[in-house]
């Protein structure tokens, strides 16, 4: 019994000093394996030091101390990690590796004078844990040649290159200084950070309760400081490899768009000024945002940058930064946007917007109400149509030469930027008085650009005015007892290439509680090289164009009354006597022109009429006899009117 009772002893005795033999095997395999990748950065020109390294055999826990990296030909960027602490560690293949999970604790990355304006960054993460985690086993060589880009491209390979089902950061702390490019110098503290499901670069999910902002701002004169929280943000399916793609040169060609992010959101968000002014936004959201690589370039865009950023660019070096900016926005597609509930407080009060949009190439705002000089100003919505920020911004740098005012075609290149604009539901005061303007709606469309003169376009206005007793053009109306004008006008215009026919039509204004115009216009034969901001080659083009017919018709709400008031005012006689005066003049003057024009004698009659009995709609049409050329129109016009009329037949009437 003895013997057996030894025996089990030295049994036990041999497997125990078996067991930690192999244990410290594997803790002295453990840290030659972290040694020799520490050794690869070293290799590469870096320095790469870390303190003591520990291996369970049973946990599979591994643990490194105090890691500081410095990488080859990178000196402005540094990483110190207090400790790595991964459970469950495993060899997929000789190139990757698993954990269980992985904590991470004091982690700190800086970058310093980086780029031409010698930006400063750094970011503190005092505890991060990754479950689930799989990555390799060493990193890639880092970038030799500093560029910040490829700094970022290496950092998002990286990041492409691992899977993790949960990332979690209690805080993460960011801090920047711009160097000696514009904005500043700040602090961003962003806390309950977690991201769902990493795998190849795209997550599924992630969020941060908070951001807290601080920034000190560099600007001319009086400097600022400006402090703010924004809270829930949240960000649904990111692409990173999409990013990637933007900065690699291999994808300078591929035109097709990569989404980036599903859905970004935010709110609610306050900032603070030092110089008393607030904004308080209660959230936005943006939806579907893609990269072209082949115009989204930011590389192109750092590499253009000045080395010296105290000389002023050249027309020529704006020009060209500026046509790289529009090919940055060209590249950029976003579904939808919107910001809501906007409060900007000033020390002269707080303005409030309900909603800025954008969707579908439309910038819109909405919901406006803001103080201003001469009271309370609001608005229903304004909207961009078709809006362009690339080609804004080419339009811009065409017009960026000191000295020189832009040519007719450079300003007419506006209508390149949007294809219209719209103005709702406003009220506005009218100068220091207690009336007030309100429009309805002013809605103006353009299309079919030859060149970039539009060769289509309408615009629309419904809106109410006061009266302007200080206006002499005006004063007619305030001694008939009219305070408020109603303006209703619609106009449309356009061009048929293919019949080379152009209407003007509908050409509408009412003058709610005076008069309601209406006129077709047409004109043929009308070539597309009349399009030209050329004047001597338009005056060419014009001479083919031909008149159509015309027709005109005023229904009348109180115009003839008005115009028999102010003459009775002028001429001290009596309303009666001021229209039977007013008729005797229209047939007199008609006779002159009736000899030379019978069909005249029709107008002027109807005109007369029109005159005497008030309330009625007078209708004029007039139909060449033979083909007008407009430019012998136009000249006979001013030369000698009545044979300019003969060249019509004239029809004309009038009734209630």
């Amino acid at each position: 019994m003895k013997r057996i009772l030894i025996g089990l002893i030295v049994a036990a005795v041999l497997a125990a000093g078996g067991w930690f033999g192999f244990n410290l095997y594997v803790q002295h395999r453990a840290t030659a394996e972290v040694e020799a990748a520490f050794e690869q950065i070293r290799a590469s020109g870096g320095k790469a030091t870390h303190g003591k390294v520990e291996f369970d055999l049973m946990t599979r826990t591994l643990t490194i101390e105090d890691i500081a990296v410095t990488p080859g030909n990178q000196p402005q960027a540094q990483v110190r990690i207090a400790g790595i602490k991964g459970t469950g560690v495993r060899l997929i293949d000789d190139t990757r590796f698993s954990a269980d999970s992985i904590d991470i604790t004091g982690f700190e990355a800086a970058l310093d004078q980086v780029g031409p304006t010698k930006v400063k960054a750094s970011y503190k993460i005092p505890q991060l844990t990754m479950r689930d985690y799989a990555g390799p086993v060493h990193s890639g060589p880092a970038p030799a040649n500093g560029s910040l880009i490829d700094l970022y491209r290496y950092a998002l390979g990286q990041y492409a290159s691992v899977t993790a089902t949960s990332l979690t950061a209690p805080a993460l702390t960011m801090n920047f200084d711009s160097g000696s490019g514009p904005g500043g110098s700040g602090e961003v503290t962003y806390s309950g950070l977690t991201i769902q499901n990493l795998k190849h670069g795209k997550i599924d999910a992630m969020k941060a309760d908070r951001a807290v902002i601080s920034v000190d701002v560099r600007q001319p004169g009086k400097p600022d400081k400006l402090t703010g929280e924004l809270s829930n943000i949240i960000v649904n399916d990111f692409d990173a490899t999409a990013i990637i793609a933007t900065l690699d040169p291999q994808t300078s060609k591929d035109e097709t768009y990569h989404r980036v992010y599903r859905q970004v959101s935010a709110g609610p968000y306050a900032l603070k000024s030092a110089q008393g002014i607030r904004v308080d936004i209660d959230g936005f959201v943006m939806e579907d945002i893609g990269v072209q690589p082949s115009k989204f370039r930011l590389g192109e865009i750092f590499a253009a940058l000045p080395q010296d950023q105290s000389a002023v660019p050249t027309p020529a070096q704006a020009r060209g930064m500026m046509e790289k900016l529009a090919g940055v926005y060209e590249g950029l597609r976003i579904g939808r946007a919107e910001v809501s509930k906007i409060s900007i407080g000033t020390p002269q009060g707080t303005g409030k917007v309900n909603a800025i949009r954008y969707r579908e190439n439309e910038f819109a705002i909405e919901g406006v109400d803001t103080p201003a000089p001469q009271g309370q100003f609001k608005m229903e919505r304004f909207a961009l149509k078709s809006f362009s920020a690339a080609n804004l911004i080419r339009w811009a740098a065409s017009l960026a030469t000191p000295g020189q005012a832009p040519s007719p075609d450079q300003t007419l290149g506006l209508f390149r930027v949007l294809e219209g604009a719209e103005i709702k539901g406003v009220v506005s005061p009218y100068k220091n008085t207690r009336q007030l303007v309100t429009i309805d709606t002013i809605s103006l469309n353009w299309g079919q650009l030859v060149g970039s003169i539009p060769s289509k376009a309408s615009l629309v206005v419904k809106m109410v005015a006061p009266t302007d007793p200080a206006n002499p053009a005006q004063r007619p109306l305030t001694m008939a007892g009219i305070d408020k004008l109603a303006i209703n006008l619609d106009l449309g215009a356009a061009w048929t290439e293919s019949s080379g026919a152009f209407a003007l039509a509908p050409a509408t204004i009412d003058l709610g509680n005076l008069a309601k115009a209406q006129a077709r216009f047409a004109l043929a034969n009308v070539p597309r090289g009349l399009f030209t901001t050329n004047p001597v080659q338009a005056m060419a083009q014009a001479a083919q164009v031909e008149t159509g017919a015309i027709e005109l018709s005023l229904r009348d709400s109180g115009v003839v009354d008005l115009v028999v008031a102010q003459f009775s005012r002028i001429q001290s006689v009596s309303r009666d006597a001021a229209r039977s005066a007013i008729v005797e003049m229209i047939r007199a003057q008609g006779e002159r022109i009736a000899a030379a024009n019978v069909d005249a004698r029709v107008a002027v009659d109807a005109l007369a009429g029109f005159v005497a009995t008030p309330g009625q709609t007078l209708s004029i049409k007039l139909t060449p006899r033979a083909k007008v050329p407009l430019m012998q129109l136009m000249q006979l016009t001013q030369t000698d009117p009545e044979s300019a009329l003969a060249q019509f037949r004239i029809e004309a009437s009038t009734g209630l």
